[in-house]
């Protein structure tokens, strides 16, 4: 299928499934998106697609169906009605007011695959109308980063992620106290005094320690004194099988003792609950319906209906999803805190990190992740997600919002000798979006000189390549000089020209563009880029896009995004 034949194709489908009426817009874009190889010569495509809407638009739809059915997009729009579309239902659901929840731990910021969780808790909150509990765990005090504080919140605003009610667990230690107390008085827990070693030993040959047969009065008798006590000396643990299949579910601790400053308490509290503990607790408290976790949390779920039968309580239905991996990017929080601290990434958003206030500055889109997390939905198989379809689907939303403007990449100054009169000040007029005249122009005035980039000053001296300064003029280089050849397009085509960006050196800004991999290219660019603000998001012509991350009198800084 050629060219023409494939965007005739699309503007037949863009037709049928939009009251018979196509856009050259959603044209280009369905084009674009799904052909990368079309993307070297936006012009042609953007011409054909005029005329090929245009002439679609002046069919009968009966003629339209007609004409799509003999390119085959009948049997392919088929397959794509076919495909199931959004999340599963939820077991259970049906006549319930669903609760749900969103539970991190401020070990640092969020990444990639706390998003899912996120993501997929909001997705169902939405197709529900649920209540969404965003509950900040930290009731461990030797894995709190005092900044997740702040960074959470901040990460969450990003993602669009709208929590019915907030609580943070350190608040509420003494209602976990209460809870604990109550074990005890129904003989649900026990305070043991065994040494972890010879527990052990014990629990793994399905055997009760001592301490397990100890009366309500003696385990409450320890517990009240608990906090008297050295790190290490007691623990509460609660009563399960203890010749369960799997030795961590045989009575797993409760509360401990942990000699460790909190970050938000400070040396208030000694004891703390183990996460399996504090969670059921809350997640009966709060009235929890449904909670999605993964499935390296199907041990913990596990552990909680224990303390859920010993109080009588309804069990929430435990949906447990894969495990999320991508490639190329690190998600460890403990070794991205590791990297900052040695100085290898720059911060929580060095562009290499795959958190989301990294992702959120390179400019993707949080659409993207919804995309992503939607279609990989809460099914138990892992999942990867690479770093390309990301930049597709980004793409794909961005095309036909961004701004374009010529960036110079480690520019070069050539001074066009030979130029006749009438070309040595000219203003060029580029339009801001090739295919949305309505966005306006930008005007590049030239007055002889110029910076190009440096690869293609290369490849002219080194190959004896000419290069056409777009929409301008064609130029030889050699060493020593650069000279005016003509003004031509069809010229410059029939000699397999280079067509460049250009800036005028008289009024263009300095730019510096942070990469993927952190590293920068400093260059220019065009003068109407003064107008741009922090967070828009530009394509830079023949580089890629980028997002502002700031701007100042006399220099713009981007973060790439991708090609």
């Amino acid at each position: 299928m050629d060219i023409e034949e494939t965007i005739y194709k699309y503007a037949l489908t863009n037709a049928v499934e939009h009251g018979n009426s196509c856009q050259t817009g959603s044209v280009i874009g369905m084009v674009m998106s799904r052909h990368p190889d079309m993307r070297k010569d936006p012009k042609t495509v953007s011409q054909l697609a005029g005329k090929l809407v245009a002439k679609v638009n002046a069919m009968s739809p009966e003629n339209q169906q007609e004409e799509l059915d003999k390119l085959g997009g009948l049997e392919e729009r088929k397959k794509q009605e076919e495909k199931p579309k959004g999340l599963p239902e939820l077991e259970n659901a049906e006549g319930k007011n669903i609760t749900l929840r969103f539970a991190p731990n401020p070990s640092g910021p969020l990444h990639i695959g706390h998003a899912r969780a996120a993501i997929l808790n909001m997705l169902y909150k939405q197709k529900y109308d649920a209540k969404l509990i965003l509950r900040i765990e930290d009731t461990d005090p030797k894995r709190v980063e005092v900044d997740a504080y702040d960074f959470i919140p901040e990460d969450i605003k990003w993602l669009g992620i709208e929590a019915d009610e907030i609580y943070t667990q350190s608040d509420r230690l003494d209602i976990y106290y209460e809870y604990a107390r109550k074990a005890i008085e129904i003989g649900a827990a026990y305070m043991c005094t065994c040494d972890g070693g010879d527990f052990k030993k014990l629990k793994d040959n399905c055997e009760a320690c001592p301490c397990r047969s100890h009366s309500v009065e003696e385990n409450l008798e320890l517990w009240d004194n608990f906090d008297s006590m050295k790190e290490g000396e007691a623990v509460l643990r609660v009563k399960t099988d203890i010749n369960h299949k799997n030795p961590a579910i045989r009575d797993w601790v409760a509360m401990r003792i942990v000699d460790y400053e909190h970050p938000r308490l400070g040396n208030k509290y000694r004891i703390y609950p183990m996460m399996n503990f504090s969670v059921t607790v809350d997640d009966h408290l709060m009235g929890m319906t449904h909670v999605l976790r993964g499935k390296d949390h199907l041990a913990n779920s596990e552990k909680q209906r224990y303390l859920y039968e010993h109080f009588g309580w309804e069990v929430p239905e435990f949906i447990h999803y894969g495990r999320l991996k991508m490639d190329d990017v690190l998600l460890s929080t403990s070794k991205a805190r590791e990297g900052i601290a040695d100085g290898t990434y720059s911060g929580w958003d060095d562009p290499r990190l795959g958190t989301i206030r990294a992702i959120a500055r390179r400019g993707i889109k949080k659409e993207v992740l919804y995309e992503l997390i939607e279609e990989i939905g809460p099914k138990q198989a892992d999942a990867t997600i690479s770093w390309k379809k990301i930049y597709g689907l980004n793409r794909n939303i961005i095309e036909e919002e961004t701004n374009r403007y010529f960036f110079i990449p480690e520019a070069v100054k050539v001074d066009i000798e030979d130029l006749p009169d009438d070309m040595k000040q000219l203003s060029v007029k580029r339009e801001l979006h090739y295919n949305q005249p309505e966005k306006g122009f930008r005007t590049l005035n030239f007055k002889g000189t110029a910076y190009i980039p440096k690869d293609d000053y290369d490849i002219a001296v080194n190959k004896n390549k000419p290069l056409r300064l777009m929409d301008l003029v064609n130029i030889k280089i050699d060493e020593n000089t650069c000279r005016y050849e003509s003004a031509s397009l069809e010229d410059a085509q029939e000699k397999h020209a280079r067509i460049i960006q250009w800036t005028p050196t008289q009024d263009s800004i300095k730019a510096c563009v942070v990469m993927q991999d952190n590293t920068k290219v400093n260059g220019y660019i065009e003068s109407d880029a003064k107008e741009l603000k922090v967070d828009d998001r530009v394509q830079l012509e023949r580089f890629g896009f980028a997002r502002v991350d700031s701007v100042s009198d006399d220099e713009i800084t981007f973060y790439y995004t991708h090609n």
